[in-house]
């Protein structure tokens, strides 16, 4: 149920990211992931976590997942948690995992970094120095099969999506609010963002050029991948509902992935 409490901005849990990002190493650690620190926000390391494909296949299905880089949007970093702990990736699929972009903002309930700037528009000419080590890391990554990016949205009545498809993939968008459908309300509202919604389905008509403020996003739809999942959980519900909804979003686009490529 919703609770009407975020007026102005969110107004709900404030995530002690310190204890999820040890308790996200330790349950990667075990489990077989690399890990690596990218760099630091402050005291805050930015962790990046790889798991290989356990079958081997020549070419091995890659998928990026980032959570955390609003530090007002705390669902992402404990649904990368859980999907990490839970370790239900098809075999054939190789993970590079953000798990938390911005601690330093979520320690303090902020959208923005520790520079005062929304990291999520600072991607196409990077005035800070993470996102500048983030594009560093993704330039010398092969491109991915999928992009996901978790998200909240504190005005939202129900969970929604964009997508961005720049090649015309099979879109999995369908399959996925479907199944978040049966954990979390969908987006009843025809706008988000200015964009029309469908079925909870945003497909931006975005131009890149004429944007100067990129977010992470259209830089991954640019650069490293043709297909690009934004998935927004609705951040005025219980906390475990959002976690569920990104869970289960996760979890049903690597699914679709996973029987395309078969």
């Amino acid at each position: 149920m919703r609770r009407h409490r975020n007026q102005g901005g969110y107004r709900g849990e404030l995530l002690p990211i310190r204890q999820v990002a040890r308790r996200i190493r330790d349950a990667a650690r075990e489990r077989g992931w690399a890990i690596c620190e990218l760099t630091r926000q402050g005291e805050h390391p930015i962790w990046q976590l790889s798991k290989p494909p356990t079958d081997p296949v020549r070419h091995p299905r890659r998928i990026y997942i980032s959570a955390g880089i609003h530090g007002d949007e705390p669902a992402g970093p404990l649904a990368a948690l859980q999907l990490v702990e839970e370790h239900r990736w098809p075999a054939a699929v190789e993970i590079h995992l953000f798990p938390c972009l911005n601690p330093a903002g979520m320690m303090d309930n902020r959208r923005e970094g520790l520079e005062g700037i929304d990291y999520n528009r600072d991607y196409r000419n990077p005035k800070t120095a993470l996102v500048r080590a983030h594009r560093g890391w993704l330039d010398r990554q092969p491109d991915y099969d999928v992009a996901l990016l978790l998200h909240e949205d504190w005005e939202a009545d129900g969970f929604y999506l964009y997508e961005l498809n720049t090649s015309g993939r099979m879109s999995t968008a369908a399959d996925v609010t479907r199944g978040v459908g049966q954990v979390c309300p969908v987006l009843k509202a025809t706008q988000a963002d200015g964009w029309p919604v469908t079925h909870g389905v945003v497909r931006p008509d975005v131009v890149p050029a004429t944007r100067p403020d990129w977010p992470e996003a259209l830089y991954l739809s640019e650069e490293k991948t043709d297909l690009c999942y934004t998935f927004e959980a609705p951040s005025d519900f219980e906390l475990p509902i959002r976690v569920n909804a990104l869970v289960t979003a996760v979890n049903a686009a690597i699914r679709h992935l996973a029987s395309e490529s078969s």
